[in-house]
């Protein structure tokens, strides 16, 4: 069950800014691919659930020096810690909950191993 206005929304949320908005479809488009969800557009944040939230994209703040202007960040939440190059950051604020954060700056970023990521916190989101 999707927002009827959240194409719209994305639109604004990635106002002048192409390559994000190309990365974005390309995540949406690999969590389609796992299974139905819904989609909130907030002002500083996107966020993916079912029963409850498990992914979110966002733009790195311009004075963030530990992750680049032209990217997306992915955060995703699943029951484990993931260790992987690609994960720039994992805390659990609570016992058994992980937040992930992956930086995104070409499609070819979320490969097999995102797609797997996403696909347990989408588990994980029904629980």
């Amino acid at each position: 069950m999707v927002n009827p206005s959240y194409r719209e929304d994305v639109e604004r949320f990635f106002t002048g800014q192409e390559k994000h908005i190309s990365l974005f479809h390309a995540v949406e488009a690999m969590i389609n691919s796992i299974g139905p969800v819904t989609i909130e557009v907030k002002k500083s944040v996107i966020s993916i659930g079912t029963k409850t939230k498990f992914a979110w994209v966002w733009m790195p703040q311009p004075w963030s020096s530990t992750r680049p202007e032209d990217c997306l960040a992915l955060t995703f939440v699943v029951d484990r810690y993931i260790e992987d190059e690609k994960i720039v950051e994992a805390v659990e604020p609570y016992p058994g909950r992980w937040i992930h954060h992956v930086i995104i700056k070409i499609e070819t970023d979320l490969n097999e191993d995102v797609h797997q990521w996403l696909s347990e916190a989408y588990t994980f989101s029904q629980n």
